[in-house]
């Protein structure tokens, strides 16, 4: 049996595009029987809970239950984890698989726009990972506290995705622990997948760029890899990913344009190519359509 999952992160209510990826994912694990899992990704929820986000969350999960996007067990936060993010970050350093950088995001951005950039690496230029123990210190005793990054000395993984097939990308050096002391949501998400058990990563074609890092973390980690979907987004007019600059785009707003739950998803399936242009539809009548190997590959376009 299959554990699937969506996990949003608690910025902002959900949009129709994350709602539409929301059903996919519930879809891909209800066709074959299995459970599905809701995780927020708060990795940061401020000092005694930020009133905003637990707002933002009460949002999210009541547009999924209205939608009926069902989900299995309680609901995770990946900021009450950090004691599991922290246990598998130290078998990395242990391994020696990280070390400690000192750069700003100013820096990092400079450095790798410089013509003697290092080839080996994708974005990060490496400009910390050969420093001196006297280096190290020198840039301490002026008061830079470090980030920890991955040392993935410019591994190529290969990922096998269900709709895109076959990706191959080097892995760069991507910070694993911010200078916060926070665990980087590529290690989270890699954690906590593995302990809930999920096997089945339906999600955003956005994403895909990042998924080569994880499985490479899932490696070292010896954690195993799940299957992959990566689904085409939803845009706006303009071409840009869908979001609130472009209108009515939340649940909260089609209902005030007098669309009912039952509209909305209508309207997502007929995106998908499960329904007629006018039809209200269920997700359990969606689901009963769903054939995760006739999904289009290319966005949909919201038109309002």
């Amino acid at each position: 049996m299959v554990t699937g999952r969506f996990a949003p992160s608690p910025s902002a209510p959900l949009h129709l595009g994350n709602l539409r990826t929301a059903l996919l994912a519930w879809a891909f694990a209800r066709r074959e029987g299995g459970r599905f899992l809701v995780r927020i990704e708060d990795l940061t929820p401020g000092p005694g809970g930020d009133p905003r986000t637990a707002t933002v969350v009460r949002g999210q999960l009541a547009d999924l239950a209205a939608v009926g996007v069902t989900h299995d067990g309680p609901v995770l936060r990946q900021s009450e984890r950090r004691d599991r993010h922290d246990r598998a970050l130290d078998r990395l350093v242990a391994a020696g698989g990280t070390y400690p950088c000192y750069c700003t995001r100013r820096e990092v951005r400079e450095a790798a726009a410089a013509p003697h950039a290092r080839p080996d690496v994708t974005a990060y230029p490496g400009t910390c990972r050969d420093l001196t123990g006297v280096e190290r210190a020198e840039r301490e005793r002026d008061g830079r506290v470090p980030a920890l990054r991955l040392r993935a000395d410019g591994e190529v993984v290969e990922v096998r995705d269900r709709l895109r097939g076959v990706v191959r990308a080097a892995v760069d050096d991507v910070v694993l622990r911010r200078a916060d002391g926070v665990a980087a949501y590529h290690l989270a998400l890699v954690v906590d997948d593995a302990d809930q058990g999920v096997d089945q990563v339906v999600r955003g074609d956005d994403l895909l760029p990042h998924t080569p890092v994880q499985v490479l973390l899932q490696r070292r980690l010896g954690l195993p890899t799940p299957e992959y979907a990566h689904v085409p987004l939803v845009l706006g007019p303009d071409g840009a990913r869908l979001a609130k600059r472009h209108g009515a785009v939340t649940l909260a707003d089609r209902s005030a344009a007098g669309d009912s739950a039952a509209r909305v998803v209508g309207r997502l399936a007929a995106s998908l190519g499960l329904a007629g242009p006018a039809e209200e539809l269920t997700a359990a009548e969606l689901l009963a359509r769903f054939d995760p190997d006739a999904l289009p590959t290319e966005p949909w376009v919201w038109s309002g």
